[in-house]
């Protein structure tokens, strides 16, 4: 057996991620605070119905959090990286495959650059980013809509 060739590979991976990025007039530490504080997403997005804390405490390493959103099942997520100068990372896996949600932030001339991405993984990897492909994209710039205008004016 020929092994596929390197672009192959790619597109097969690129299909399993979706990513979107957003120039905040903000500095930093204001989009981390609206970035890092799960359970007010729901107010200035409108993917997300609910973020509900699992545990007590500070938004750390562990942390755990049940998302809610328009169209999809209910996930529990753990944090499994942070960094209040770059973001957080988060994970969710139900059988077949995990999910892996990435919140970067990176100062720019201008303030901020936020990255937002979602990556599946697994068994059912590609079958489920297919299907879900246009309502990833729709929730990701959505997102990146509402944290850009609340980091700038504190409106949703």
């Amino acid at each position: 057996m020929r092994p596929r060739p390197q672009s192959a590979q790619r597109i097969r991976d690129l299909a399993k991620t979706f990513s979107i990025s957003v120039d905040i007039n903000a500095a930093p530490e204001r989009v981390w605070a609206v970035m890092s504080d799960v359970e007010r997403w729901p107010e200035w997005t409108a993917s997300i119905r609910s973020v509900t804390r699992l545990d007590a405490g500070p938004f750390v390493v562990g942390a755990r959090a049940r998302v809610r959103q328009p169209k999809l099942l209910p996930a529990d997520f753990v944090v499994t990286e942070l960094d209040e100068r770059k973001g957080f990372t988060w994970v969710t896996s139900s059988p077949g495959i995990t999910a892996t949600a990435k919140h970067l932030i990176e100062p720019i001339p201008r303030g901020t650059r936020a990255t937002l991405s979602v990556e599946f993984e697994g068994i059912a990897a590609s079958i489920v980013a297919w299907m879900t492909r246009d309502l990833n994209d729709r929730y990701l710039a959505l997102e990146a809509a509402g944290l850009k205008r609340r980091a700038e004016t504190g409106v949703a």
